[in-house]
């Protein structure tokens, strides 16, 4: 039976894994609003799609926080706390940039997930492992339609 370190250590993975969604979430829209250039209704449209898909899984990892009997973020301050992933103020880009950017950034998160996949299997949580695996796969698709936008 996992001890309460091992439940302690996946809340925090699992508050720093929805940070990292938070910022990413964010930076991706911010990208989306100020692309410009030849190629901007596509990457408009992919900035947008991918956004969607990472706002849409923050509820789904504050809730597996809160089933393993932790507390969430609760705000702009503990998100930037907690965050590993870097955001952009700049509305300033050229598009090439912030497709390597959320390329890199989205590699990162891969990073992180299997990281919390790690905690949930020492705490226990095979529901938590489970969703890990569906989040790599995403992150992963992102990685893949941003590298092939850049070739």
């Amino acid at each position: 039976m996992p001890g309460d370190n091992a439940k302690k250590a996946l809340i925090d993975s699992l508050n720093g894994l929805l940070a990292d969604y938070f910022t990413l979430y964010l930076k991706t829209k911010n990208y989306h609003w100020h692309v410009a250039g030849p190629q901007f209704r596509e990457l408009h449209l992919l900035f947008d799609e991918q956004a969607a898909e990472l706002f849409a899984l923050t509820d789904i990892i504050a809730e597996r926080v809160r089933k393993n009997g932790g507390d969430t973020l609760t705000s702009i301050a503990s998100i930037a706390g907690k965050a590993s992933i870097k955001d952009d103020e700049r509305t300033k880009v050229e598009a090439m940039e912030m497709i390597k950017a959320l390329r890199d950034d989205n590699a990162a998160l891969v990073k992180v997930i299997r990281a919390a996949k790690d905690a949930a299997t020492a705490a226990g949580d095979n529901a938590t492992e489970g969703l890990a695996d569906d989040w790599t796969d995403q992150a992963e698709q992102r990685v893949w339609f941003l590298t092939q936008t850049l070739a």
